[in-house]
């Protein structure tokens, strides 16, 4: 039975908090809150479906052991987070109802004909792309849905291509705040603007991408080379796809909205020196006023928007797990932890940086980028307290809470929704033992790369 060996591991798993609490030296109340909230983290992922059952569970025994109260609560959840994403939904739902993003990646399909390289660059190409301007999981449910109807009209099989979209993605999913909720979680909480990701994430993203290709184009030779038979073959399929894009809706005010809200994302940081606001002000109100916006074009149909496109299942885990990791800085654990790192590293900045890359790395890899990061942030945060230039640290951890997605299955959210789609939609169901050759090909290269552009870089990084 599978449930008492998930026990098994559980019971495991409290063990080893024990000890590893004892070895770090935590007092009666930070090992508590240590294991109540590493239990909250494996009963989430032995028992994904529930995941927000565990963490109300959590938190209410959190508050009844006096581990956080009510105003700690409201400092740690991230609402500017939380609302960030829900009105990044609301726009993201409505450009899909309109079918956006399917005529707008048609009808540059079209024009790859038929040459298999060129489509398979612009496949990833365009999962990156997507990542960066919207959000991972959109980005993957679009490229999934291409990629399955380009390979039926050829009768190949689907996997090695989804499989390249996914590491695609994740790559492109650190070039903006935008693409991945661990780069809004890590800009709110370090103060950084669009325009700095622009500077110091994006030509990270883009020089990986290049990376992956090459490296996608040698690890999955044999697909590929099966793609460009198969289209010698059917040509005539090309027809179809030019069809299909005839028939297109009108997009017009979509990618109006679509534009006008990335470019008030890229110029948020201007927008606020002429109003006078706080860092990032906009950043949260750019959404908001375009979410708006869709809401009232959509008129009857807006609540409907907002209750069925907002994935609230999923922010209300978020919420509760960001003040659920503030158990660990309400009570000194994060304090501990900083110190021990910095510490060990000698408060050396170098050292610092290759910390987290690999324990950060780890921790993404098999226990969810969303989850690993937000544990590292009250941890940066505190190493910056320590005297440190906390800044590179930052977009270390965002390059780790990307790039270590790719190794795992379940590293990254949208490696877990594409493999949900393809169980749902072709039966088809992957393994860790078919996933991990290809993940360590990809990620090994890239996160060595991402550390050492921002070695490089570190003279030029100031806080």
């Amino acid at each position: 039975m599978k449930f008492p060996g998930q026990v098994v591991k559980f019971v495991g798993l409290l063990i080893s908090l024990i000890l590893l609490s004892n070895l770090l030296g935590l007092n009666n109340l930070q090992m508590f809150s240590l294991l109540v909230l590493g239990s909250m983290v494996g009963a989430t992922l032995m028992f994904w479906r529930y995941r927000v059952l565990f963490a109300f569970i959590a938190l209410s025994f959190m508050l009844g052991v006096n581990l956080i109260d009510v105003r700690s609560i409201k400092d740690f959840a991230q609402l500017d987070t939380i609302l960030f994403l829900a009105s990044m939904m609301v726009i993201v739902g409505y450009l899909e109802e309109k079918r956006f993003f399917e005529v707008l990646i048609d009808r540059v399909v079209r024009f790859t004909g038929d040459r298999p390289n060129i489509v398979m660059i612009f496949f990833l190409v365009m999962s990156a792309l997507l990542a960066a301007l919207v959000d991972e999981v959109t980005s993957i449910l679009i490229m999934v849905a291409v990629i399955l109807d380009y390979t039926s009209r050829y009768k190949i099989n689907p996997v090695p291509f989804i499989v390249m979209s996914i590491f695609a993605t994740n790559i492109g999913s650190s070039a903006t705040v935008v693409g991945n909720p661990v780069g809004v979680m890590i800009a709110f909480n370090a103060k950084l603007s669009f325009t700095e990701f622009l500077r110091w994430a994006t030509p990270t993203a883009i020089i990986s991408l290049f990376l992956v290709l090459v490296i996608c184009r040698i690890v999955f030779k044999k697909e590929i080379t099966e793609l460009e038979k198969a289209v010698r073959n059917e040509r005539a399929k090309i027809e179809e796809m030019e069809e299909v894009v005839k028939e297109a809706p009108d997009i017009r005010i979509p990618a109006l909205i679509f534009l006008a809200t990335i470019l008030g994302l890229v110029f948020h940081t201007p927008l606020e020196e002429l109003l006078g606001l706080t860092k990032n002000s906009m950043l949260l109100g750019i959404p908001f006023f375009f979410a708006g916006i869709v809401l009232f074009l959509e008129k009857e149909h807006a609540r409907e928007i907002v209750e069925r496109r907002i994935d609230w299942w999923t922010l209300i885990f978020f919420l509760i797990f960001f003040a659920s990791v503030g158990t660990l800085k309400h009570v000194g654990t994060v304090k501990v932890l900083a110190e021990i790192i910095y510490n060990s590293t000698n408060g050396v900045l170098e050292n610092i940086i290759l910390s987290v890359f690999l324990a950060g790395g780890i921790m993404t890899a098999f226990m969810d980028n969303v989850l690993a990061v937000a544990t590292w942030i009250p941890i940066i945060q505190t190493i910056g307290e320590l005297g440190v230039n906390n800044y590179p640290l930052w977009w270390s951890l965002l390059f780790t809470g990307t790039f270590w997605g790719n190794l795992t299955l379940i590293g990254s959210t949208a490696n877990i929704v594409a493999i949900g789609t393809l169980e749902k939609r072709i039966g088809v169901h992957l393994t860790l033992r078919y996933w991990i050759p290809y993940g360590v090909a990809v990620t090994i290269p890239t996160v060595l790369l991402a550390m050492l552009i921002v070695l490089i870089q570190l003279p030029l990084m100031s806080a």
